[in-house]
């Protein structure tokens, strides 16, 4: 894991990271209603990601399902596939694919507290940064496919399509 952190970091503007495609779903709009989901580009190589989801009622049980899939021809499932318990994982971080992800929007979300979860979730102004991306990936497009479920239904779906593009060629 290391290693490809030093790769990545080294490559410096060599990789580029972009989301080219998102689509949040509410399943349930007496449980949880989307009001913003959408990209919004701000540069040749930077898109960010903006979401304003509203949870209507308490909850103290949530659960993702999350897949990582590599477009070739049609979106095939790839290494990563993880279910996660969210109110426990935020009481003790204890999923390395979930603490990178939540390692990158972090700071853009108030999705950052323990249950229960009731009200707005927002995630703003959200860019995928090349240099906190600690995996190292294939060039190619990838979609992240989040299933989220409260109390073991299915209420949502949020995908987040994405290029990871090496261009070895550039790097000084």
């Amino acid at each position: 894991m290391w290693i490809g952190l030093i790769i990545i970091a080294s490559l410096g503007d060599a990789v580029v990271v972009k989301m080219t495609n998102v689509v949040c779903e509410s399943y349930n709009q007496s449980w949880i209603v989307v009001n913003l989901c959408r990209l919004k580009a701000v540069g040749r190589d930077k898109v960010v990601f903006n979401m304003n989801q509203n949870v209507l009622h308490p909850t103290n049980s949530v659960q993702v399902h999350a897949n990582v899939l590599k477009k070739a021809n049609g979106f095939k499932p790839w290494v990563i596939s993880t279910k996660v318990d969210v109110c426990r994982y935020l009481r003790k971080k204890y999923n390395p694919f979930a603490t990178m992800i939540h390692g990158l929007f972090g700071e853009f979300s108030n999705f950052n507290h323990t249950c229960p979860y009731v009200g707005p979730l927002i995630i703003k102004g959200f860019y995928l940064r090349p240099e906190l991306v600690t995996l190292p990936w294939p060039t190619g497009e990838y979609m992240i496919a989040m299933k989220w479920f409260y109390y073991h239904r299915h209420q949502s779906d949020i995908n987040i399509t994405f290029v990871f593009r090496e261009d070895l060629h550039s790097a000084k």
